[in-house]
């Protein structure tokens, strides 16, 4: 074979190995694409408004049915709790509560308090949480007493959310976290709750791996849907990972210096959700739980966009970007 009929054979098979890669690789990007979107659908998100009037836009925002979760901050009385929720359900969204143990009187108030939430907003499923007072008002002095008085099944209550913590615990040891949540998902698989894990927000992806398998490798097989933070200026983001103890959100922004302009720059959650898309089904991820810093709409606009594949992938380590809005011009 002469050398140039050789060279001729090398170019062809170059460009065949070129091509097969290309192919591989448009497959790959797909593939993530499909993962990122199918994670999207069916994301919940969080409300804390004051504004009960807001609550009439969601409908615009967010596709029906979609469980809308009713925070519970500090000094928020029951009766709030209780109109967002007749609200959302007013509006075709299915309202998710969150019960805070520690700040019910009594075992009557939260029995009345679960009766209202059944028979007004149609509530079957709640987030269980301590709440963040330092000392019960009353006699349940955290989610698990308040779970197993059995006052969430007699008032038609059939699934649970249970916190879960992907950097841990500012004040709780990992051991006693998993002692309560075994005592809580035995609990409620006994008494005909179906329990699942909604986590706090994190920045980072790997973190939210490793505490997944950690759970896994341990032996907890609850559905997780994992807590993100909405869209919002890096400052807000930084100012609620501080407020909220979530390990050093700084690693979410690279290393680069703080300045003023890049503290008002927005900031997504692409990157987290690009590197735990992959390993969604495996390590039985049920969804994103948004919490929306930056403001309700934004991060139902956010989810809206990616549900829909309106994004395009950047490099693995970069995430990915939404596409831009295009505006009609008649």
């Amino acid at each position: 074979m002469s050398h140039s009929s050789f060279r001729g054979i090398a170019i062809e098979c170059g460009g065949a190995i070129a091509d097969i890669v290309e192919s591989d690789t448009a497959a790959i990007r797909a593939d993530a694409g499909a993962s990122i979107a199918r994670l999207a659908l069916g994301a919940s998100i969080e409300s804390s408004t004051k504004n009960l009037t807001e609550i009439d836009s969601y409908g615009w925002l967010l596709p029906a049915a979609t469980d809308v979760y009713v925070t519970c901050l500090p000094g928020t009385p029951c009766n709030h709790i209780l109109s967002i929720a007749r609200r959302l359900r007013k509006i075709g969204m299915n309202p998710v509560p969150h019960i805070a143990a520690r700040r019910l009187v009594n075992a009557t108030i939260a029995a009345e308090f679960l009766a209202r939430l059944r028979d007004e907003a149609g509530v079957t499923r709640a987030v269980l949480i301590a709440g963040d007072s330092q000392a019960a008002v009353g006699p349940f002095t955290s989610s698990l007493a308040l779970l197993e008085t059995g006052l969430l099944q007699e008032h038609s209550i059939k699934s649970v959310g249970i916190a879960g913590y992907p950097e841990g615990h500012g004040k709780i040891s990992p051991q006693a976290l998993l002692e309560a949540l075994e005592r809580k998902i035995a609990y409620a698989r006994s008494h005909g709750i179906e329990p699942y894990i909604v986590s706090q927000f994190c920045f980072d992806g790997n973190a939210i791996l490793d505490w997944l398998r950690s759970l896994r490798s341990g032996g907890v097989t609850l559905p997780v849907r994992i807590g993100l933070a909405g869209p919002a200026t890096v400052r807000t983001l930084l100012n609620y990972g501080k407020r909220c103890a979530i390990g050093d959100p700084r690693r979410a922004f690279g290393a680069q210096p703080m300045s003023l302009t890049r503290l008002r720059m927005r900031h997504g959650p692409e990157k987290t959700v690009r590197t735990i898309a992959p390993l969604a089904a495996e390590l039985g991820i049920a969804g994103l739980h948004f919490y929306p810093f930056g403001g309700f709409a934004e991060s139902a606009h956010w989810i809206g966009k990616v549900c829909a594949g309106s994004f395009r992938l950047q490099g693995s380590e970069e995430g990915f970007a939404l596409e831009a809005d295009t505006t009609a011009v008649v």
